[in-house]
């Protein structure tokens, strides 16, 4: 392992997105980028689909064999507030990024230049305000395959930073043993977890993940309401089933030895901030390095098939 820089110092937004609005969902990430950077961060890190909104509850129509025009309408709408990579408004992040002299990880819906396929999303800027990559979710989970494809390329992209490589798993693929695997062998010291999960069992994954990935695991979920879907969409009788906070939020920092850096946050919206000790990695490894001297990799190999 190269030589880390000590301290990291991040901010975990927990913060609502403005839902199905990609300009005022990139407007508000723009200002906090800029509120965290005056804190001091110099690495910002967003929640799972912040531009623009994570559509929980929605069905877009959808029964096995059928869909309805009703639903095409939400979809498109939906649609249209993805975003293209690179485009107007990852340009405008990558400025924010820039002047913030900060990394910045942001989940977004990205709609693909070429085909009407969208995917879910995690994007990475540098502090030179250069976009270093796009991670698409491996596999959308249950009905998110309704709205998002399967990744198609540049699987389990890593960032070269001074505390180490820093990578990112969406929400459930943190469930997939084989693709955590994939980023602990690229030597992933800070684990970026954009989600939307707020239920207890999920905070025994994440400090278990970071005990098997020694490394730190940044959970940074979403929080919202009910009241905050569009007022105009076709399915108002779904909305009404929601509870009134539809995610509660949970955001916190895990260290590689499973202990809270800081602890979940809960029904608001906060930017968190801690400096991570990242002279903890290596010591975490002394007696367990899950793909060094822990690894067996004559009887156990993983091959990713990158495109």
């Amino acid at each position: 392992m190269k030589d880390l820089q000590n301290i990291c110092k991040i901010a975990v937004v927990q913060a609502a997105p403005v839902m199905f609005d990609k300009t005022k969902s990139t407007d508000k990430a723009v200002k906090l980028i800029a509120e965290a950077a005056e804190q001091g961060a110099e690495l910002i890190v967003f929640p799972e689909l912040f531009i623009a909104g994570y559509p929980y509850g929605m069905t877009y129509g959808f029964t096995v064999g059928s869909r309805n025009e009703e639903g095409r309408k939400d979809w498109k709408a939906y649609y249209d507030n993805s975003i293209v990579v690179p485009g107007e408004e990852s340009e405008r992040l990558a400025q924010a990024a820039k002047q913030a002299h900060a990394y910045v990880s942001i989940g977004v819906s990205e709609r693909d230049a070429v085909t009407a396929t969208l995917y879910n999303s995690n994007i990475m800027f540098s502090p030179e305000g250069e976009l270093l990559h796009v991670h698409r979710k491996l596999k959308p989970t249950g009905a998110e395959r309704f709205v998002w494809g399967d990744a198609d390329k540049h699987y389990f992209p890593v960032a070269d930073t001074p505390w180490g490589p820093v990578g990112a798993m969406i929400c459930w693929e943190s469930l997939m043993p084989l693709a955590r695997v994939a980023l602990y062998q690229k030597g992933i010291t800070i684990y970026i977890s954009p989600n939307t999960n707020d239920y207890e069992s999920w905070f025994s994954t994440i400090r278990h993940i970071a005990i098997e990935g020694k490394c730190f695991f940044i959970n940074c979920d979403v929080f919202f309401t009910r009241d905050m879907y569009p007022k105009d969409l076709c399915c108002p009788e779904e909305i009404a089933k929601l509870p009134e906070i539809v995610c509660r939020g949970g955001s916190c920092v895990v260290d590689p030895f499973g202990n809270y850096v800081t602890e979940p946050v809960w029904d608001k919206e906060e930017i968190i901030y801690a400096e991570l000790d990242m002279q903890k990695v290596p010591a975490s490894r002394m007696e367990f390095d899950p793909c060094g001297h822990y690894a067996r990799p004559d009887v156990l190999h993983l091959e990713v098939n990158d495109k």
